[in-house]
């Protein structure tokens, strides 16, 4: 059962919070893109740096710090995602990166006539990298679709795209456009009863629910620190055996093992020291007793129940705006099937004018594709794209009734 969350509470230990737009309070819709971070995040990445920093592996106080601290950092995500062993845990610039250089390894298995499976409703980041490796390898490329009436995967069309030449399934665990949560574990029965590899986008879905990719059994699965209260960090898993088997792209001095073989260059230790933070931020809200895996699943789940309510509120109230659109899952009674992320269309305007008009009254919301440029071609909603409004669990249902009444006021307006 999980506990009860006060946003109210939880909102005071985020100052970017307190900003204001012409004297009123900023409300930040625009989670999808990047949420704001607690101040125990801010003061572990300027606390690094006040200290003195430096690289890792040297003799000296400094260096081991930031030993310490990469350690801590991996030891926080390995518990976020339950994975087995720290080193199944990569960092990277961000998931878009990572997953370039991941797909670049893999598809080094693939021959001639091998076939990979992507979604239309994916972000970008978990398509292109995908289909420009199957060019470069001679791959056969299929699509799995989804249901525009309500943005649903079409996993019923699954196993026939599958075939025993199937190498790779890349599908996000939700959507970043319209909020879909993709049933993730029956992907990967279906597609390792195959054979096929599973690499999971849990990039939106990271901070709105339990991630655990042992139950799961994905092969990979990536998500970024920046959209769960923490830094600009990208975070891959991979299962041990494939990380140590495959052949990474690497300067020659960096380890043969993982996650050393994997991660290039020099990390972000100062941001390393925010993912930690960001990870114990969410454990709080699961309350002090018990593990830091126990405390997060409580936490995320807490989270999960909240935010809820503000799709609820979200849904029933967007009926009484005239002229607007909602995209993808709208019954109440199948919450759990999205998350609170909602891309719509106001009758008479484009997405630019409805997010303009919003934000020059504070409210942060974004419009366009947000790189998920098939999901909106499915759609029909190219090149303009929609409104995209996200609300993660710092966001009250007040928020949300002033929203209403600035798109009302916009929708009443003369053309």
């Amino acid at each position: 059962m999980s506990l009860p969350l006060d946003p109210h509470d939880l909102r005071a230990q985020f100052p970017a919070l307190r900003r204001t737009v012409d004297g009123q309070p900023a409300v930040f819709f625009d989670g999808p893109g990047g949420t704001q971070s607690p101040e125990r995040v801010i003061d572990a990445l300027s606390g690094y740096l006040r200290r003195g920093s430096s690289n890792h592996g040297g003799p000296f106080l400094t260096s081991r710090e930031t030993d310490a601290a990469s350690d801590a950092a991996r030891a926080a995500m390995r518990d976020l995602l339950n994975a087995r062993r720290p080193e199944e845990i990569i960092f990277g610039q961000n998931m878009t990166s990572l997953t370039f250089s991941l797909s670049r390894a893999i598809s080094r298995t693939w021959q001639p006539g091998d076939e990979i499976i992507v979604t239309r409703i994916d972000h970008d980041a978990n398509i292109a990298p995908w289909l420009l490796a199957a060019e470069d390898r001679g791959a056969t490329v299929r699509w799995l679709d989804f249901r525009p009436e309500d943005c649903t995967l079409a996993l019923d069309t699954l196993p026939a795209l599958l075939t025993p030449r199937t190498r790779l399934v890349a599908v996000n665990y939700a959507s970043n456009a319209v909020g879909t949560i993709s049933d993730v574990r029956r992907v990967v029965e279906l597609a390792h009863a195959t054979g096929a590899l599973v690499y999971v986008d849990a990039v939106h879905y990271a901070p709105h629910g339990v991630i655990d990719v042992q139950t799961l059994d994905c092969d990979f699965l990536a998500c970024s620190v920046y959209k769960f209260f923490g830094p600009h960090t990208g975070v891959a898993y991979g299962k041990y055996e494939l990380l140590d088997s495959l052949t990474a792209y690497k300067v020659r001095p960096a380890s043969d093992e993982p996650p050393g073989k994997w991660e290039t260059g020099t990390q972000s230790f100062e941001s390393l020291c925010g993912v930690a933070e960001a990870v114990e931020y969410l454990a709080s809200v699961g309350g002090p007793a018990g593990s830091r895996r126990e405390r997060l699943v409580r936490g995320m789940e807490a989270i999960r129940a909240y935010e809820a309510t503000l799709s609820e509120h979200f849904l029933r109230g967007a009926t009484r705006i005239p002229g607007l659109r909602v995209y993808g899952i709208t019954d109440v009674e199948n919450l759990a099937g999205r998350t609170p992320t909602f891309a719509v269309s106001l009758a008479g305007r484009t997405p630019e004018a409805v997010a303009t008009y919003l934000g020059e009254r504070g409210f942060f919301v974004w419009h366009g594709n947000y790189y998920a440029l098939a999901a909106m071609e499915r759609l029909g909603q190219e090149p303009e794209g929609l409104v995209r409004i996200g609300f993660v669990h710092y966001n009250t249902t007040e928020e949300i009734d002033r929203l209403f009444a600035a798109l009302a006021e916009l929708a009443g307006r003369d053309l």
